[in-house]
């Protein structure tokens, strides 16, 4: 499973996932995108987008990525 990390995410995160593939928004090249644009260009390159901007507004046409998640912890959403 691929997973991206939004730019607001603490790059140490990535530790908690050594099973998968990760990578930070900036490695995709996809850095300074507007959040529709950022989605657009995920889908299909990656399973799952992880952020806390709890503004985040996922539309149902985004059908490539996986739901979201909540972190139990912290209680921000995981997209």
């Amino acid at each position: 499973m691929k997973l991206l990390l939004d730019e607001c995410v603490p790059q140490g995160i990535r530790q908690d996932f050594p099973q998968y593939e990760v990578s930070t928004v900036t490695e995709a090249g996809f850095k300074g995108l507007k959040d529709r644009d950022l989605l657009t260009q995920a889908t299909g390159k990656f399973d799952v987008l992880i952020t806390v901007d709890q503004r985040y507004r996922v539309s149902t046409e985004f059908k490539g990525l996986k739901d979201s998640y909540s972190c139990s912890c912290c209680q921000k959403k995981y997209y």
